[in-house]
């Protein structure tokens, strides 16, 4: 199972996951990515609207959500790799100062 917390799996964390400023920098990382993934959803046809089933405004306006869901399921499931890089960046860019 991966912690939510630290994308690490369950019982793995390193001790600096715990650092508050760490929880909130693996939170945005995760965002990061999710952002991401849901532009790249939107590029390959996730989501797009199917003339069959009628189409309309409002399928075409909730095919958002359904991209950024699949996106954050991703994320959650140990995603492609971006959000751990970029925390690390931002984590280095804390102790750098």
């Amino acid at each position: 199972m991966i912690s939510p917390i630290s994308g690490a799996p369950a019982g793995h964390e390193p001790a600096r996951a715990q650092d508050p400023r760490n929880i909130v920098l693996r939170d945005r990382a995760n965002q990061l990515e999710a952002a991401f993934l849901s532009q790249m959803l939107a590029t390959a046809g996730v989501g797009k609207v199917s003339e069959t089933m009628g189409g309309g405004a409002g399928e075409e306006q909730f095919s958002s959500f359904l991209r950024e869901a699949y996106a954050e399921k991703t994320v959650a499931a140990g995603g492609i790799g971006l959000a751990e890089t970029i925390f690390q960046s931002l984590a280095k860019g804390q102790t750098d100062d």
